[in-house]
């Protein structure tokens, strides 16, 4: 069976990483270099970094920053926000990203999903999608953008299989309405997403236990689970958090 994968989640804002509840109310929580050396010193599998608010205030991905967490890890390292152009993509793996995560710019060019995969490959291509529960909608699901400030008329299960059509090769799945509120992560839309795409998807938002990890990655189908404000908080480490997993018998990579 293949292990899954704990991910770790830095949601940076004007350079330092942030932590809120639903996208909303923020609080400064520590400095992103530092944090990701710690993390990758737990044994965490990989990290993802997202600048929050480049795409709403239409700006590129701070190269930079990215270089400095970039040199402090030694495995998978996704970066998300503002890449908008083949040219962003290729400076952010340079700058030593594995992976970039498209989000609200591939919602407005969805061709940039297809351009990317074909340049770069499927593997460094990763479909970021922040997904809130709409009736409205065919899935029960409406996808946002803009930090998940803006609703789209987008389905979510529609839009997670043309985008693994295009060429994504890995989706990053947001509750919004989960997220950040340590209350577990939403099974059905991640079991939904799962089933509908031939990709790897990681569950994101609402980890707060272990046991809401063991959920997701068994009854949600994913291949992984992203976690932030569980270890943000210092209430569980990555160790703690995989012998956890082992004893309710998830295969997980050893620390």
């Amino acid at each position: 069976m293949l292990k899954k994968r704990i991910i770790i989640c830095l949601d940076v804002k004007d350079g330092r990483t942030t932590k809120g509840v639903k996208f909303k109310n923020n609080v400064d929580i520590g400095d992103p270099v530092e944090m990701a050396a710690e993390y990758y010193r737990q044994g965490v599998d990989e990290l993802v970094f997202y600048d929050i608010m480049a795409s709403a205030r239409g700006r590129g991905p701070i190269l930079d920053l990215i270089a400095r967490v970039a040199s402090q890890i030694f495995i998978p390292f996704c970066v998300g926000g503002g890449i908008g152009t083949l040219e962003d993509i290729r400076s952010t793996i340079l700058a030593g990203a594995e992976k970039v995560s498209l989000n609200s710019q591939a919602v407005k060019n969805p061709d940039l999903i297809r351009q990317g995969a074909r340049v770069f490959g499927n593997q460094c291509i990763v479909l970021g999608m922040d997904a809130a529960r709409d009736s409205a909608m065919p899935s029960g699901y409406r996808v946002f953008i803009n930090g998940g400030r803006t609703a789209t008329e987008l389905d979510a299960r529609e839009w997670a299989m043309q985008a693994v059509e295009l060429g994504a090769g890995e989706i990053v799945l947001n509750s919004i309405d989960a997220d950040g509120t340590k209350n577990g992560y939403e099974i059905n839309l991640t079991r939904m997403i799962s089933e509908a795409v031939s990709v790897p998807v990681i569950a994101s938002g609402g980890g707060g236990e272990p046991s809401h990890l063991a959920q997701v990655l068994s009854d949600g189908k994913a291949d992984a689970a992203l976690i932030a404000s569980m270890v943000h908080s210092g209430a569980y480490t990555v160790s703690s958090i995989k012998k956890s997993l082992e004893q309710e018998g998830i295969p997980v990579r050893s620390v």
